[in-house]
C-alpha cells in the first residue's frame, strides 16, 4: 500500500477501499510504467 500511496498519492482510506487483486493490478501497472520510464527490459513482475 505504501508503494501505491508514494506513487500515486492516494490516501491510505482510497487504498482500503481497494481489494487485494486490485491493489495487486495497480502495483502490476506502476511497475511497468518505471521499467519503461527507466529504461529497463522486460522482466517478470514481482507481482505475479
Amino acid at each position: 500500500m505504501s508503494f501505491l500511496g508514494y506513487y500515486l498519492h492516494w490516501s491510505r482510506e482510497e487504498l482500503m477501499e481497494l481489494d487485494h487483486k486490485e491493489r495487486r493490478r495497480w502495483c502490476s501497472k506502476v511497475s511497468d510504467i518505471n521499467k519503461k520510464l527507466s529504461g529497463q527490459k522486460e522482466q517478470k513482475n514481482l507481482f505475479e
